[in-house]
């Protein structure tokens, strides 16, 4: 039996729509749904049971927990811009250890959510040897979080036989609709262009990068979760610990941009905009995954390519009546 945790939001239902696929619906589901849209990435889901955040660990609900031998831990807080450090450090941390501990104490093989908003400035690189990590500077209250629970992973002297923490880059792709101003660049770009038939991008404020040059490692969610079930059934001797998950090719947002406009059908138009105060000093310039490690244990994984994603991400999904997977 699987845990998904955080199973109604982006990553997590894309997943469960992978797992689904493959035929697996012994799945156990744990979210916070309240007055959200998120339900909506469910409802073509199929699933066991679905438990709030709050009431998974209650003693009543452990008969059917102890069936589990495999978590997907993408439950978080996952606003860059949240202030109230406690309420992070309750989601990001006190619950995912609380999930980290169950899985050591029930030997059930566990793959977490990190993030590359972990590497901070990125002046450190982006090398997730797990030396490196213990290093990193990060740049906002959410990657801190993100930042503490995977040092606190890696003093553990007790650990799941399996365990996976996947730093992901820049995500992108269907069922991301719910999260506001934490959406995806494509997403936004794609709404800019129906609104206004032109994107708006951050103009840049250091001399060795233009205006819309600043790039990320940008990675299609459905690659995502194919990568996540392949990492988490592999039969390969894949070390435990904390891997990049990108493409580990960035990319700049004019070109992120010229892409959604080519999906679209629409004619380029580029607006070059300031950069909110708050945002200058958190601001990553540049990120590219350091995918040695991953691709020492998984070669020749294909990832879609940039354009190759926004194209089905526009044309398959948000060009639809339903833009849901």
């Amino acid at each position: 039996m699987i845990l998904v945790t955080g199973a109604a939001g982006f990553i997590g239902s894309v997943l469960l729509a992978e797992l689904n696929k493959l035929g697996r619906e012994d799945i156990i589901i744990v979210d916070q749904l309240k007055d959200s849209s998120k339900w909506q990435n469910l409802k073509n889901k199929r699933f066991i049971d679905y438990f709030q955040i709050d009431e998974i660990f209650e003693e009543k609900n452990l008969p059917l927990l102890k069936r589990v031998n495999q978590i997907y831990h993408l439950g978080a807080n996952s606003s860059t811009l949240e202030e109230d450090m406690d309420l992070l450090w309750e989601n990001n941390v006190r619950f995912s250890q609380q999930i980290f501990n169950f899985a050591t104490q029930n030997n059930v093989d566990l793959v977490y959510a990190s993030s590359a908003a972990t590497y901070g400035a990125g002046d450190k690189g982006y090398n997730d040897s797990h030396q490196s990590i213990k290093d990193l500077i990060p740049l906002n209250r959410y990657a801190f979080s993100k930042h503490f629970f995977d040092q606190w992973v890696l003093n553990q002297p007790r650990q799941p036989n399996r365990w996976l923490g996947l730093k992901f880059f820049n995500v992108y792709g269907p069922n991301e609709y719910h999260k506001g101003g934490m959406r995806s660049m494509v997403k936004q770009a794609f709404e800019q262009i129906q609104e206004h038939h032109s994107i708006r991008l951050f103009k840049s404020y250091l001399s060795n990068f233009s205006d819309g040059e600043q790039a990320r490692d940008f990675i299609y969610v459905k690659d995502v979760s194919k990568i996540m079930v392949r990492m988490m059934e592999s039969n390969h001797n894949i070390d435990n610990g904390i891997y990049n998950l990108g493409t580990g090719k960035a990319r700049s947002f004019n070109d992120l941009g010229k892409a959604v406009f080519k999906a679209c059908g629409e004619a380029e138009k580029f607006e070059y905009i300031e950069m909110p105060s708050k945002l200058k000093k958190a601001y990553q310039y540049f990120t590219q995954a350091n995918m040695d490690k991953f691709n020492q244990a998984f070669p020749f994984t294909s990832f879609h390519s940039l354009e190759e994603g926004i194209e089905d991400y526009i044309k398959n999904f948000l060009m639809k009546d339903d833009p849901y997977l």
